[in-house]
């Protein structure tokens, strides 16, 4: 959730029992922080991070959510970039263990540049772009996309995204139209591919939840449920 999942909101989740927390997203590259100044120009949430410090400023708060000694789990980084190099140089920072790029943002002024949902109407362009990544990245990498964009083969872009060796696949499993997430898309995903699916849209409960990892997801992913800071579930109860 761009503007709000920083070291701050994330600290305050760790005592919920997430294994791994995500800071952003960010934009990595000026291209991209000119657009979020313009999404941020018309009211919506988003980082402003100049690029001179935008490594600096990641760097601190990975250290923030480490320093928490009852915690062991991992922090990912989600950014959005027109080039791989951006989210290369973010892999390198000591406490970052899994870089996300970002095939998921549907706001226009980051489309409009090619980035975000946009990747997925290019598989190989977004083949291309996350293989360079994995290669050489010093840390994991997942790729987060969103489900049912019109025109993308959604099964396409998992086996190509499988192909890239990518360690992670994250699905916002939106289902226009609906306040539940895309389940048989998951299931279609599991059956596909040997990929680890993250599931992520409409998980506000344990049954929702459930649900998710019984259609084949390997891991959940939770926003809107804990954009209070708080969650009114137990993920004990799994």
């Amino acid at each position: 959730m761009a503007g709000i999942t920083n070291g701050d909101f994330c600290s305050g989740l760790l005592a919920n029992g997430f294994d791994m927390v995500t800071l952003g997203g960010y934009n990595a590259d000026p291209p991209t922080m000119r657009a979020g100044r313009e999404i941020l120009s018309r009211g919506r949430p988003e980082f402003d991070i100049p690029p001179k410090d935008l490594t600096e400023h990641i760097d601190q708060q990975t250290r923030q959510i480490k320093d928490q000694d009852f915690w062991n789990g991992k922090i990912s980084v989600n950014l959005r970039s027109v080039t791989p190099e951006p989210i290369i140089e973010i892999s390198r920072l000591k406490n970052v263990d899994v870089v996300e790029v970002n095939a998921h943002c549907r706001q226009p002024e980051i489309t409009n540049l090619g980035c975000g949902q946009e990747l997925l109407r290019k598989p190989s362009s977004l083949e291309k772009f996350t293989k360079e990544v994995v290669q050489k990245a010093k840390s994991m990498v997942s790729v987060k996309m969103r489900a049912n964009v019109p025109e993308v083969d959604d099964i396409q872009i998992a086996k190509t995204i499988e192909k890239t060796k990518a360690d992670y696949l994250h699905v916002d499993a939106m289902k226009p139209g609906f306040d539940t997430a895309d389940y048989d898309l998951i299931k279609r995903i599991r059956d596909a591919t040997n990929l680890f699916i993250i599931g992520n849209n409409s998980i506000k409960d344990i049954e929702s939840a459930r649900k998710m990892l019984s259609s084949g997801a390997d891991g959940i992913s939770i926003a809107r449920a804990a954009i209070n800071g708080t969650l009114s579930f137990d993920l004990s109860q799994i």
